[in-house]
């Protein structure tokens, strides 16, 4: 696809104001005017910055900056010439939607801090739908960078932050006392991204990061006024899955990390909008990554060996862990039409012949092999590129790497050494166990999977988690869920909700829980069939509601899948088809009406059964649904 990108280094009056020494404000305005960044000075001399959307505060006045070697090089820094640029440009995607749409106004502030002698430069984007900024410091050697930004987040405002106790696997409860900001204690940890609605449902925020590439991951943490402050790795609580299958290493990732060289912070993001809708087809995180190396990848993500698809995962839900077995997974596997296989770690005691007898056999049936993996082997290098070459002699496709468990730069590092190994093999990587995505998949487009969320193999309930997944930890990127089960995981969803997870929580390799013949034997069959892994446009319904319920339309080619995911409470929601199908269901000049062959799954009187209904409709139909508690509904209309 032919990208368009634009760079004006000249200044224009009304958007970006050109600074004078610690006087005048810096404004980044985004294309169509409604989100502005505004940089400052406090009163005590430190820098700050105000977000605004529509006129509104996003995030009242709040400290930015960056501290190296424990100097605050915001502290009395004087702000110097701005140098301005365009981006406008599209690229192929696989999330929820594509193209991806990367159009914004930029800003390189020279910045300067006198008292230590260090100049280095804040650079600032303004996008339609939300902000990014970073520090870039100059400089040779090892230095210890670290954090004073913090985000002031407008009083009652609702929010819904995750309980770290389990890190990215963590829940999204209700608080105490009211859900607002408010509700946050002092000392209290949370991470991205974390979202918030401002009052009366003026704006919609999610705070996270982009481009996290050797420096640590960003954390967040409550203080008594309610502001939230980013925090880096090593200051973090240790979640026990690390603390427990990593003690030796504690010291390790809680010791603040070491910067050679010049030091590149991540982007720190506020994506903005007017709904939910806004939210979740917000670009920003990705494009703030570097587009992939042609030398790795010479046609992008179209690489011939780069195929999003369905995976099977003998995991949740039975399954004989044998050569055999998987043989027979493979030929359920080509009946449902999925691409991809998983092998759990039970692959690693079998003789290379055996695992090479099971690629070529799966192969036969169009079903390629994943190999599951234990990501503390990959700390040594030679280690990547043994177990990277099996691959390429076996025919396996790609791995998933389980167990990273933290995000101290020392692991955020060993991250990026696997991508690019495995790309120099032509294989993809889901991570498993890990930190949330931050966009890395545009500049490495074999990564099609990450988990980073509480999915199905956690006990349940699930209704509430589901309801609030969409507008929170899925804001970051693709989630490796593992979804759809119909047995001993369903806990208090029903089949119908269980078949929408699939539709909604979405990563290019889906690996679903479900045994295949499960699958197979399930009324849904046919929409789990033609269920895709990506999506050309997705539409948020409007009475979607974080922790309440989320309904999605999303379009692949001509054909548009209606899921809704509905949390505890049972309810009745109406579906007017023309609130998404829109252009795409015009007739042509002097041609007949538009219509769609519909298959609707339904919820019934129990949880274990659906309703399978086809009909034709309309653009014009407005369609009732009926949801139990936990329940769901998913339609398919074909042309």
């Amino acid at each position: 696809m032919k990208k368009t990108i634009l760079y004006s280094l000249a200044l224009f009056t009304g958007l970006l104001c050109l600074s004078l020494p610690a006087v005048a404000d810096v404004t980044v305005a985004s294309p169509d005017g409604h989100v502005r960044f505004v940089l400052a000075s406090n009163a005590q001399g430190h820098l700050r910055y105000t977000v605004t959307f529509n006129a509104k505060n996003i995030i009242d006045p709040s400290l930015l900056g960056i501290v190296v070697d424990k100097v605050d090089l915001a502290d009395g820094a004087v702000i110097g010439a701005t140098e301005t640029y365009k981006v406008n440009e599209t690229y192929p995607w696989f999330g929820a939607h594509t193209p991806a749409v990367n159009n914004c106004n930029g800003a390189k502030v020279a910045m300067t801090h006198p008292k230590s002698s260090t100049s280095y430069t804040l650079e600032i984007r303004a996008y339609n739908d939300g902000i990014a900024f970073r520090h870039l410091v100059p400089g040779t050697g090892a230095r210890v960078p670290d954090e004073v930004t913090e985000f002031h987040v407008p009083a009652n405002s609702v929010i819904a932050p995750q309980n770290v106790v389990s890190g990215y696997e963590g829940v999204y409860p209700w608080r105490t006392t009211k859900n607002t900001i408010e509700s946050m204690v002092d000392g209290e940890w949370t991470q991205p991204p974390f979202t918030f609605v401002l009052p009366n449902k003026g704006g919609y925020a999610s705070i996270t990061e982009g481009a996290l590439v050797n420096y640590s991951g960003m954390m967040l943490q409550a203080d008594a006024a309610q502001v939230i402050h980013a925090r880096l790795a090593h200051s973090a609580p240790v979640i026990f899955s690390y603390s427990s299958r990593h003690p030796a290493d504690i010291p390790r990732v809680t010791t603040p990390a070491v910067v050679n060289g010049p030091i590149t912070t991540p982007w720190r993001i506020v994506m903005i909008g007017a709904d939910l809708n806004a939210l979740v087809n917000c670009d920003i995180i990705h494009n703030v990554n570097p587009p992939p190396d042609p030398k790795l990848f010479p046609k992008g993500i179209n690489e011939d060996w780069i195929k999003p698809g369905r995976c099977i995962f003998m995991y949740l839900d039975g399954g004989t862990r044998t050569v055999e077995g998987n043989k027979e997974f493979a030929r359920l596997a080509q009946q449902l039409g999925f691409e991809y296989n998983i092998l759990e770690g039970f692959w690693s005691s079998w003789p290379e012949s055996q695992l090479k007898e099971v690629v070529d056999y799966s192969r036969e049936r169009g079903v390629k092999i994943l190999l599951w993996a234990y990501s503390a082997d990959f700390e040594d290098p030679k280690y990547v590129e043994n177990i990277a070459s099996m691959c390429n002699r076996t025919g396996v496709a790609g791995l998933k790497i389980d167990f990273w468990d933290d995000e101290h730069k020392w692991l955020i590092d060993r991250y990026e050494r696997v991508m690019k190994t495995l790309a120099e093999h032509k294989l993809l990587v889901d991570f498993h166990g890990a930190n949330k995505p931050t966009g890395l998949e545009r500049t490495y487009p074999n990564i099609v999977g990450y988990e980073a969320i509480r999915g199905l193999e956690f006990p349940g309930p699930y209704a509430q988690l589901d309801a609030t997944l969409p507008f929170t930890r899925m804001l970051a990127g693709m989630a490796d869920y593992n979804p759809t089960q119909f047995g001993s995981r369903m806990a208090d969803l029903t089949w119908a909700h269980m078949v929408a997870q699939a539709a909604i929580l979405q990563a290019p390799e889906m690996a679903y829980a479900a045994n295949p013949a499960n699958m197979l034997a399930n009324p849904s069959v046919d929409v789990l069939k033609a269920l895709p892994t990506t999506w050309d446009e997705t539409v948020v319904l409007p009475f979607s509601e974080i922790r309440e319920v989320a309904g999605f339309a999303r379009r692949s080619g001509d054909t548009w899948f209606i899921a809704i995911m509905n949390g505890p409470y049972a309810r009745t929601v109406s579906i007017p088809l023309s609130s998404f199908l829109g252009k795409s269901s015009q007739p042509p000049q002097g041609g007949n009406a538009v219509t769609y062959n519909a298959t609707l799954l339904r919820d019934v009187d129990k949880p274990a059964a659906l309703n399978v209904e086809h009909v034709k409709l309309a653009p014009g139909d407005t369609l009732t649904v009926n949801m139990n508690s936990g329940g769901g509904f998913v339609a398919m209309l074909k042309k």
